[in-house]
């Protein structure tokens, strides 16, 4: 895993990962703890590989345990990678309702991410 400031926008950091690395609400309280200290960021561009499958699947309630925490502690958080594989019709629509608001966003590479974080 790695943790940088975005080089286009100095307030967004940007983790890379090509393992989970969020995999409950503790490792993801973890990771903002991190990022906050490394990058002094409360914006991050996660990759979906930084995300287990479990995330994508609703039914577990891991999405919206972490994303809560994301947003409890003010943190805006941005997903990038390819949602559309996901047949489930419940998590096609949390990514467009997420996609609506201003704090968590599903989009296709980092740089849609670090945009629509920086015009928030």
């Amino acid at each position: 895993m790695t943790i940088s400031k975005s080089s286009r926008y100095a307030n967004i950091a940007l983790v890379r990962s090509k393992e989970p690395v969020i995999t409950d609400v503790q490792s993801a309280l973890d990771l903002m703890a991190t990022v906050r200290y490394e990058t002094d960021c409360e914006a991050v561009v996660l990759e979906k590989s930084a995300l287990p499958e479990a995330f994508f699947e609703l039914s577990t309630r891991l999405a919206g345990e972490i994303l809560q925490k994301f947003a409890q502690y003010r943190f805006a958080v941005a997903i990038a990678g390819e949602f559309s594989s996901y047949e489930s019709q419940a998590l096609q629509d949390f990514i467009r309702e997420s996609n609506r608001g201003r704090h968590v966003k599903f989009l296709p590479d980092i740089e849609a991410c670090e945009d629509a974080l920086a015009g928030r």
